[in-house]
């Protein structure tokens, strides 16, 4: 842009500021529209014909106390429903051969769903310190056993 083209440009801001500034110091006070002013009941009318509900702050609320109710019905009816009446207990027959050792026992017994995690066996049965007295043969343990019980049944 050459310095000629920039003080145009500049020259048509200014005036473009002085036209708005002048519309809104020296234009009308108020908004021009309707001049009637409608009454509350004209007003909820007029909505209701253009197809609004209207409701007052405490039927709003009485609605939101509602819906809240039937949703703490439902969850609470959810919950009743999901909630099993019984415990599922994992039986199982574990086979402890020569040379296993605490980690495999785990990993088979996360596998047949008795413990939770296979790690956390092994690092219990480090803490007793029974990791090297595995004992080879065969053992029936299921879920409801708590990990001290596997482990005294498995390990001497």
């Amino acid at each position: 842009m050459t310095s000629k083209s920039m003080r145009s440009f500049a020259g048509g801001l200014v005036v473009a500021a002085g036209l708005c500034g002048a519309v809104y110091f020296f234009g009308p006070g108020e908004a021009t529209g309707t001049s009637e002013k409608l009454s509350e009941d004209e007003m909820k009318e007029s909505l209701a014909s253009e197809g609004y509900v209207i409701h007052s702050e405490k039927e709003w609320e009485d609605q939101i106390a509602e819906a809240q109710s039937v949703k703490d019905k439902a969850e609470a009816e959810k919950e009743t429903v999901t909630e099993p009446t019984e415990k599922i207990i994992y039986r199982t027959v574990l086979t402890v051969s020569k040379g296993s050792t605490s980690i495999d026992v785990g990993k088979t017994l996360q596998k047949a769903k008795v413990i939770k995690n296979a790690n956390e066996f092994s690092d219990a049965v480090e803490k007793k310190g029974k990791a090297n007295g595995l004992r080879p043969g065969t053992y029936v343990v299921d879920s409801a056993m708590t990990t001290e019980k596997i482990i005294s049944i498995i390990f001497k």
